[in-house]
């Protein structure tokens, strides 16, 4: 199923540019039946993004519950966290740099004077201050926490009650087992809901491009295609810094985590790519243990793409309006954005927020954003498989660094094998992978 679910996926994605594109040119600008078949066409993808919804807080406790349990040393999980956290700021500031030199480099707002006439009013800069970011770091209940996804809370909750359990011992064993079962239920649900990802992909293009067109891109062409170069550079230095820990091992990784990228391109949501992310992890060679932490934690503080297109963007505008910035403004903004994209997983349109928020401190004009607004789905999707490329190249490569790196299963063998770091064999250390 995995080999026929990454065509179909990519069937359904052509298929939604056509019939989206055919859809476009059948209808004027601004019908109301083009609008409702839009709505209609846009249902696909809202209740996939549901059903992914309905999994991520569990599958997020269940399996950092029993990642931290099963370590059974709050030694070991302070050493991983703090591994990952050196690799995150490391490429935080690659990834911003990159965008800061690349914006400079090819000046795609130069000359453009458009001036903004879209609101902007609706983004939640108020909510985005330090303070704002520190409670949103602690819940006041879990269950709200695990009712509003809110990935950064259930990690803190899920740490708390993981070491609360490592405490207990043999007492927690009943519960252990149940969070594994929770694990392996929701990972059986994702199975189901991934049948429906060609359907959701196919009405999330063809939705897109019948309401915009195909022109949207060409209108900013030069942005667009800027960016997504800066992207596919990004990729290829993630990738390389995972080479240096994974040797070959890298491009073997690349080819399992196709599916996650393909769902995350076409959806635009990094949600929708997580449970699959899990999977294709357990079967490239990382244990439950160390993704359970690990990938929670990389979707909160390790958005590469995210933080790269935060930069890119605040120097386009700024170079729209004619406004120039020093190189010493420049350096400063990257350690403003070094700080403030680690808050963005909580707050809503996340890059657009942080980007407006950016604006307003260095005194360039907010209104800006708007010149974003009309391109922004594409430049997401880009920007959101690069954040799934980034956590799994994370993920690896403290997994290979703690020299826990199992031996791989076959990326196209049927999905029903079973993983390879269930409880007992996490338990055990089986299937180690001899070179790691």
């Amino acid at each position: 199923m995995g080999k026929r679910l990454t065509l179909y996926i990519l069937i359904a994605l052509f298929a939604g540019i056509g019939v989206g594109y055919a859809l476009n040119v059948s209808y004027p600008a601004g019908d109301k039946q083009l609008a409702d078949i839009a709505d209609l066409l846009k249902l696909l993808p809202e209740v996939f993004l549901h059903l992914i919804k309905m999994i991520i807080a569990p599958l997020i406790f269940a399996t950092l519950v029993t990642g931290i349990a099963s370590m059974g040393d709050s030694s070991a999980l302070g050493r991983i966290g703090g591994r990952a956290l050196a690799w995150f700021i490391t490429a935080s500031l690659i990834s911003i740099g990159l965008g800061l030199v690349l914006v400079n480099l090819f000046q795609p707002g130069a000359g453009l004077n458009i001036t903004s006439a879209t609101p902007v009013s609706d983004l939640a800069t108020a909510d985005f201050t330090l303070r704002h970011f520190v409670l949103e770091v602690f819940p006041t209940s879990a269950l709200d926490a695990m009712a509003k996804n809110n990935v950064l809370q259930i990690l803190v909750f899920s740490i708390f009650a993981g070491l609360g359990l490592s405490a207990m011992g043999e007492e927690a064993a009943p519960l252990v087992r149940g969070a594994e079962a929770l694990a392996t239920l929701m990972l059986t649900i994702t199975g189901y809901v991934m049948r429906a990802a060609p359907m959701a992909v196919f009405g999330a293009m063809a939705s897109v491009i019948a309401t915009r067109g195909v022109g949207i891109i060409l209108t900013y062409g030069a942005f667009v295609g800027e960016f997504y170069f800066g992207l596919l550079l990004l990729w290829t230095l993630l990738l390389g810094m995972g080479g240096l820990f994974l040797g070959k091992r890298v491009f073997l990784l690349a080819r399992y985590i196709r599916e996650p990228i393909l769902l995350a391109f076409s959806t635009a949501s990094s949600e929708s790519a997580l449970p699959k992310l899990f999977e294709q992890l357990d079967r490239f060679g990382v244990p439950r243990r160390i993704s359970g932490f690990m990938l929670p934690l990389g979707y909160s503080f390790n958005l590469d793409g995210s933080m790269m297109y935060t930069s890119f963007a605040t120097l386009f505008i700024a170079q729209a309006y004619n406004i120039p910035l020093s190189a010493g403004q420049q350096i400063a903004m990257l350690l403003t954005l070094m700080v403030t994209s680690k808050g963005i997983a909580s707050v809503p349109r996340a890059s657009l927020v942080v980007i407006a928020a950016t604006l307003t401190q260095f005194g360039l004009p907010v209104e800006g954003v708007a010149l974003l607004l009309g391109v922004d789905t594409f430049l997401d999707m880009g920007r959101t498989a690069t954040n799934v490329v980034g956590n799994a190249v994370a993920t690896s490569v403290i997994t290979k660094w703690e020299g826990m790196l199992q031996v791989p299963l076959d990326p196209d063998a049927p999905e029903a094998t079973p993983p390879h770091d269930t409880p007992e064999q996490g338990r055990r250390g089986l299937h180690l992978d001899p070179e790691a």
